[in-house]
Order: C-alpha cells, then structure tokens, then sequence
C-alpha cells in the first residue's frame, strides 16, 4: 500500500439519490485496504440523529459557527439543503485523511459531489449510482421504514432532479447487481488512484 501526501492525494466522490446503494458501495471500497482510502465526514448545521455521533458520523456544528465557516472560506463546498440545514465539507477534513498518507472519499449530494469535480478536475473522480428506475427507488426506500410517505415522495422529486446530472460525472455505476457494482467501482477506483497527479493542481 503506497502511503501518499497532500501533493500526490486523490478525491475520490459516489453521489447518487437517496435509495440508489451509494452508501452501501463506499462501505466495500472502504473494506479494500490496497485502495488506502479514507471517509470524509461531512458537516452539518443540523442535530445528531438517533445514535449519530459527533466527529464519527458527522461534525455536528452550531448554525452560526457554520455560517462563520462560510464566511472564513473553510469549506471546500457547502450547501443549504433545507432551510437552516446545512451541510458542508471541510478543508482541513481533507487535509487531516491525506496527513493519514490516504485518498479522501466521499459519499455526498450530487451537488456537492459536482463542486469538488469542478474545482479539483484532475484530482477527482466523481461516479455516479444509478438505481434501475425511479420505482425501484421508492421500494427501497419504502423498505427501510424510516420515514414517511411525504418525505419518500419528496425524495423521489429530489431523485429526478438528480438522475439528470448523471452525464456530468466521470463515470455512471448501474447498480441493479450489487456485487457487479462493486466490483465496477473497485476497478475504477483501483485504476484512478494508480496515475499520477498533474503537479498544478493542489489544494489550497
């Protein structure tokens, strides 16, 4: 496993709706120890959930500390995803996995995800979970049983939406067989993490 530094470290995003088994997917890769990867944790303006816990699942924020955070440029990408909502990226999370001498990845919005490709090209690779069909989604998220029926269907507005930025990414994962998707993902990543990095493009 070749450790790397802040020069030579990778982003690595799975964007994807809610339902689509992106999650799921990041967890495998996560497993592989030859692919040296790291998960970043997010952000979030919100409350803990459940078993939630801070510095592990998320970085549980004030909404006001976060909005100094915006203001003193310390997220490589947020977004207000409902009102007062918050959820963001860290610059100094990123730093804190390549100081590990890991790749970064991430499993975030696709708005998010869009933003670190964009601001960061050649050191991304953003993939994109695709689930079967739109209906598909609804049964799995139904099969969780964790929300209502209005959030689903909000979901399922949201999932349109998204599906459409599908072309923007690097690479599309049609996750209707789980362990061809995994094993897609890791060849992607396993090849993406193997070149090397243009020496322009390094953080800030």
């Amino acid at each position: 496993m070749t450790k790397v530094d802040q020069h030579s470290g990778k982003l690595i995003v799975f964007s994807a709706p809610s339902g689509s088994g992106k999650t799921t997917i990041v967890r495998h890769l996560l497993a592989q120890e030859q692919l040296n990867l790291e998960f970043s944790i997010s952000a979030t303006s919100r409350e803990a959930r459940g078993e939630e816990k801070h510095a592990k699942d998320y970085y549980f924020i004030s909404l006001k500390d976060f909005k100094q955070h915006i203001k003193d440029e310390d997220f490589l990408e947020w977004e207000e995803v409902y009102r007062d909502n918050f959820y963001g990226t860290l610059k100094k999370e990123v730093h804190r996995i390549w100081a590990l001498g890991k790749h970064v990845i991430f499993d975030i919005d696709v708005v998010g995800g869009l933003r670190i490709k964009k601001k960061f090209p050649e050191r991304t690779l953003a993939v994109f979970v695709k689930p079967p069909s739109v209906d598909e989604l609804k049964i799995r998220l139904k099969k969780r049983m964790t929300e209502s029926e209005d959030k689903i269907n909000m979901r399922i507005a949201k999932a349109s939406v998204e599906l459409a930025t599908a072309p923007q990414f690097d690479h599309i994962i049609l996750n209707d067989d789980l362990d061809k998707a995994f094993k897609e993902a890791r060849e992607l990543v396993k090849e993406f993490v193997a070149k090397p990095l243009p020496k322009d493009e390094e953080e800030e």
